[in-house]
């Protein structure tokens, strides 16, 4: 079976050392520069999409965490505060809500700043029991790409739309293949905040967002302060779980009493859209990794092209064609070490998109000889135009490699 603990071993991604802590996963090299590119590729979709991007501590003092409720409806997920003094205590925050709600209050807002869209890529934690952690899939340090929208009544609905229609276009560039979308509601036995009025206006609009898509309800999978839209996916083990999700809360607005001045002059209380288009990127990675079987897209592969010179003679001509590469602003290396076909069948395990033979004729004239990672070999091309096509296709995010 596929396993993304093993591809992640295997393709040196990432590590789990027990000197470091179960669940606190560390990202090798090839790991981080795939996150990277992926981390760039979705701050520049929401920025384009009008969202602000901003930093925020992974840590506040616990008086924020009782005024947001999540030291109250959820402590059993959270890590033990710490006390630097009598009157002074801080919680590792489980979620960033709390922050982004500090964002929108940091002064006045008016009317004519809603929707207001504030996204991070910021760190959180869950207190996760030892024999639930697992590779990336489940873990304690969590890299979430959240955001959260403050906005008008009567904004809820096309705001919920726009990021569904965003989730679609990142999930297509990444190869994410959605199994479903569920409707996450209320159930009992469960404690949530809030009153059935608001709870029962949140949902309805939820539904309203939802017209025409296919989806299912799951009573008493709602968060604990308002109803989501959660897309779900299936790992390789088929396991389902939650990748991208939509929340509406009307709760956190009341408790941090955030108001913005409307067209009348009056003040009224903003509805907050929680949502994250792919996640964290620990889970993320966790499922492209298996999916892809390591064989990342050619825009987000750790290494886009390796070029391998057939001797020594022509080192010098292929560490010239990786900086040219690099300024192009592709991800290159060379090898020399062993045989060439030891290296092309190393290249085919670390699953290398393209792979660049140089030798003597290539050297002299300076071109270069293209293996694709599916087996297919190009002809010697010059150089420039090599680097044009890679180019061509990472900045087209497609799944092929070759221009379509």
């Amino acid at each position: 079976m596929i396993d993304h603990r093993r591809l992640g071993r295997d393709l040196e991604l990432f590590v789990s050392d027990p000197l470091a802590g179960a669940g606190l996963p560390i990202w090798l090299p090839d790991g981080a520069a795939a996150r990277h590119a992926v981390e760039e590729y979705v701050r520049e979709l929401e920025r384009r999409a009008g969202y602000r991007h901003v930093y925020s501590p992974p840590l506040g003092k616990r008086e924020l965490f009782e005024l947001s409720g999540h030291l109250g409806y959820f402590a059993d997920d959270m890590f033990p505060p710490m006390r630097l003094s009598a009157d002074d205590e801080f919680v590792l925050r489980p979620a960033l809500c709390p922050h982004h709600a500090l964002v929108f209050r940091a002064r006045g807002r008016s009317y004519r700043e809603l929707p207001l869209r504030i996204a991070e890529l910021g760190g959180m934690y869950r207190a996760e029991r030892s024999g639930v952690l697992g590779g990336l899939s489940r873990v304690r340090a969590i890299s979430l790409n959240d955001a959260h929208t403050f906005c008008a009544l009567d904004q809820v609905g096309d705001e919920v739309r726009e990021v569904l229609r965003l989730i679609g276009e990142a999930h297509a560039a990444l190869g994410v293949r959605p199994a479903g979308l569920r409707l996450s509601l209320r159930g009992p036995g469960q404690r949530y905040v809030g009153d059935d009025a608001s709870w029962a206006r949140a949902e309805d609009l939820l539904r309203a967002a939802l017209d025409g898509v296919d989806v299912v309800e799951a009573p008493g999978e709602a968060a604990f302060y308002g109803p989501k839209i959660d897309i779900q996916i299936v790992d390789a083990a088929g396991r389902e779980s939650t990748i991208s999700t939509v929340q509406l809360d009307f709760d956190k607005p009341e408790r941090f009493d955030l108001s913005y001045t409307d067209s009348d002059g009056r003040r009224k209380r903003p509805v907050m859209v929680h949502r994250s288009l792919v996640g964290s990127m620990e889970r993320l990675f966790a499922y492209l990794i298996e999916v892809h079987e390591g064989a990342f897209p050619a825009w987000y592969a750790p290494v886009q092209l390796l070029l391998l010179p057939l001797d020594a003679a022509q080192a010098d001509a292929a560490a010239g064609l990786a900086h040219r590469a690099e300024a192009a602003g592709l991800r290159a290396e060379v090898d020399h070490a062993g045989s060439l076909g030891a290296r092309i069948r190393d290249a085919a395990r670390r699953r290398i998109p393209y792979t660049g033979v140089v030798g003597p004729r290539e050297a002299a004239d300076g071109s270069v000889s293209l293996r694709l990672r599916d087996g297919r070999v190009l002809d010697p091309m010059p150089a420039a135009q090599a680097l044009g096509l890679i180019g061509a296709v990472v900045a087209s995010r497609s799944a092929a490699l070759l221009p379509v």
